[in-house]
């Protein structure tokens, strides 16, 4: 049950107090730690595709290896030191690694931009958050792409490493954390990354291959409890939700665009690249800023539903087996 209470606690601290940016974040240090091995396996391995791609498996591997056993001997002496130091790391971990109110503060930060009409400062915020060039963006264009974002990373976020917590507790959140920082630092198709980012990027896929399908069904549900529209949600979830390019992507957009009753996706420019991209959800009306506030309620009201669930499936199986 300390994984129950662990998560339980770890959450409502998120929603509290979110991500304060005095306290030491491990994200910011497993960042660094990518930062470095990059420059040491790219010294190591010879500029060649191959060579490339040798140097981005042991990067991935170097990374998620030491970000899980460093966490797992923290966690491991502080239980050696005092049990009551032990429940508190992990719990102080486990709120640092979930990202529900830092995501919905950025998004509504974009939105209040949107709102004033400031079209500079609403790309702005917005290139904080997303992976696209805002430069060119305009109204509807930013207020899809927070929206899809918010989605997305209702998975990433929060649900995934939700998922890997529960299974294995905070060592598995940052063996969670540790992939998909990989892939938001090197898991690009650009010339820097198509070759050193493959391991990092197919890694990630991977591990978001279960929690995007959790997150996406049960955006449906949650759709009901955040007053949208949660038969549109499941249908368009089970229509479009392989639309995408990512393997997982689509889940949680292709039911967040039901329940709002709007189109999200199509092309995108990144690194002044254009993307051709398929479209999901039904172009029912237009999008305005109140769909970002929606879709953070539909985020909070998803990741609420995944934590009664996946608390009760550990109390479960914790009952059972003692």
């Amino acid at each position: 049950m300390e994984i129950v209470w662990m998560l339980l606690a770890g959450f409502a601290l998120d929603l509290l107090l979110g991500d304060p940016r005095w306290l030491p974040h491990p994200v910011v240090g497993i960042g660094r730690l990518i930062t470095a091995c990059e420059r040491l396996f790219r010294r190591i391995f010879p500029d060649t595709p191959r060579g490339k791609r040798a140097g981005g498996f042991f990067l991935t591997l170097t990374v998620v290896s030491v970000s899980t056993v460093v966490s797992a001997a923290a966690i491991y002496i502080a239980g050696l030191i005092d049990v009551r130091l032990k429940y508190g790391l992990e719990v102080f971990w486990c709120w640092q690694i979930f990202a529900a109110r830092s995501l919905n503060r950025a998004a509504d930060r974009v939105r209040e931009e949107v709102e004033k009409g400031d079209i500079s400062e609403a790309r702005k915020y917005l290139s904080w958050i997303v992976g696209r060039d805002t430069a060119q963006l305009d109204f509807p264009h930013i207020i899809r792409a927070v929206c899809e974002t918010v989605a997305e990373n209702c998975s990433d976020g929060v649900i995934a490493p939700m998922f890997y917590m529960a299974i294995g507790g905070v060592p598995a959140g940052f063996f969670y954390k540790a992939g998909n920082t990989l892939d938001s630092m090197v898991g690009y198709k650009n010339d820097r990354y198509i070759d050193f980012g493959r391991a990092s990027a197919r890694f990630d896929d991977l591990l978001n291959f279960v929690p995007a399908r959790i997150t996406g069904l049960m955006m449906c549900p949650g759709a009901a409890l955040a007053g949208l529209d949660e038969k549109a949600a499941f249908r368009i979830f089970r229509r479009d939700r392989l639309r995408h390019a990512s393997p997982n992507a689509g889940n949680p957009e292709s039911a967040c665009a039901g329940a709002l009753g709007v189109r999200l996706l199509g092309d995108a420019s990144y690194f002044g690249k254009k993307y051709r991209k398929e479209t999901v959800g039904d172009d029912l009306r237009p999008v305005e800023a109140e769909d970002i506030t929606r879709s953070c309620r539909l985020m909070l009201t998803t990741s609420a539903l995944c934590l009664g669930l996946m608390c009760g499936i550990r109390a479960l199986v914790f009952l059972l087996l003692f």
